[in-house]
């Protein structure tokens, strides 16, 4: 019987390897791409859902949709494209194509560690504050992994030095070839900055209406403030939760809506707080919170200052900041005394449980809710609908 001499068993050129780690380095950048056009729509398109919004747990929207999607003012999506370009580059300095042998193993077994820790943190991140895991997130963190377990492998195998002296000669490397490195890394360096100073914050919704205070306003007879046409050709009654991220942006893209057509439109605003404590239909406390901030709302109408009111809050909690009312009446210009009195007031509280209420008889059960000729549309409004008076 014959048996294989282990001694003859030849590990894979080095090309191979290269292979496999440039193929997840590609994966890598076309994943962190598809992760930052996804994050892009969900703040620009009404209408979008990304293909991995499965559930509660498993949604790249809802990962989108939290303030640690962005770091430094920038998406980070985009950070992971500049990592994997770096990590591109660098491999690129490490291997020399006249005698096809590659150095820098340590450096980038370095990169590849960091990666892992950033992967680790993201994903520790998304259990405890977001509470919410994105797929295409984690084929970044397996790429990662991968990454750094191809090049300890490559290490081994192809890098007869210890660690140590391997260290020591990446060191040298890098002083030899400082002119080189500044070359290859100094149009990512330009790159980078020009992202952090120019990209716009599309993350910030908000109306962008100078002539809005020109805008007509007022309260119908069940005493529901509107906003747009007194005498309109289509009246829209949205049920909203300033917690709900797609109530904010649906509400949003109307108020630009009405600013463009302030004599056919008209919104009428409701409370539909998705907090256990004031929706009795709740069989899980959705939105913790935001009972208060519909309270704040309610006591704004009281004081005329109801429409500056309902957009501050909307991005006042963009950020899933805690309830501050003392911050909040010093932003919105309130009273903090009437403030503090006026939201756990009977009449404040009254308005709020007459409009869960009037919801729940058309069963609604969700946000943001709409009602359209008493026709119930949740969480958009068909482009036809609203065609018959934008055209």
């Amino acid at each position: 019987m014959m048996t294989r001499n282990p001694d003859k068993i030849r590990p894979f050129p080095i090309s191979v390897y290269l292979g496999v780690v440039l193929a997840l380095i590609f994966c890598g950048i076309a994943a962190s791409g598809y992760l930052f056009f996804s994050h892009y729509r969900v703040y620009t398109d009404i209408s979008y859902s990304s293909f991995c919004a499965i559930s509660k747990a498993i949604n790249c929207d809802t990962v989108a949709q939290s303030p640690y999607s962005i770091f430094s003012g920038v998406p980070v999506a985009i950070w992971g494209i500049i990592g994997y370009v770096f990590m591109l580059i660098t491999l690129w300095l490490s291997f020399d194509i006249r005698s096809k042998k590659m150095t820098l193993f340590p450096t980038l077994f370095l990169l590849g560690a960091g990666f892992s820790m950033v992967s680790i943190f993201l994903g520790i991140l998304s259990g405890v504050k977001i509470h919410s895991y994105c797929l295409m997130c984690i084929l970044t963190y397996g790429i990662n992994f991968m990454l750094l377990y191809m090049f300890w492998m490559m290490k081994s195998r192809f890098d007869q030095n210890t660690w140590k002296a391997a260290v020591k000669k990446d060191i040298s490397f890098w002083n030899t070839h400082k002119l080189k490195a500044v070359k290859f890394y100094s149009p990512l360096i330009v790159s980078t900055i020009l992202i952090i100073a120019f990209i716009p914050a599309y993350w910030h919704m908000g109306v962008t209406d100078p002539g809005k205070k020109v805008i007509a306003t007022g309260v119908t007879e069940e005493g529901d403030p509107w906003i747009g046409s007194r005498t309109p050709e289509l009246t829209i009654v949205e049920y909203s939760d300033y917690m709900c991220f797609q109530c904010r942006k649906m509400h949003f893209f109307l108020r630009k809506l009405i600013a463009g057509y302030p004599e056919k439109i008209r919104l009428v605003h409701k409370h539909f707080p998705m907090d256990k404590k004031f929706n009795p239909m709740l069989k899980e406390d959705l939105h913790p919170g935001s009972g208060i901030l519909s309270s704040i709302a309610v006591h704004a109408a009281r004081e005329d200052r109801f429409w500056d009111l309902n957009d501050y809050l909307y991005h006042y909690n963009m950020g899933g900041n805690a309830i501050y009312l003392r911050k909040i009446a010093q932003e919105s210009g309130l009273d903090l005394d009437r403030l503090k009195t006026g939201i756990h007031d009977i009449e404040t509280r009254q308005k709020l449980q007459e409009d869960i209420i009037s919801g729940l008889k058309k069963n609604i059960s969700g946000t943001p809710s709409y009602i359209i000729n008493d026709k119930v549309y949740t969480g958009l409004i068909p482009s036809d609908v609203l065609s018959a008076v934008i055209k």
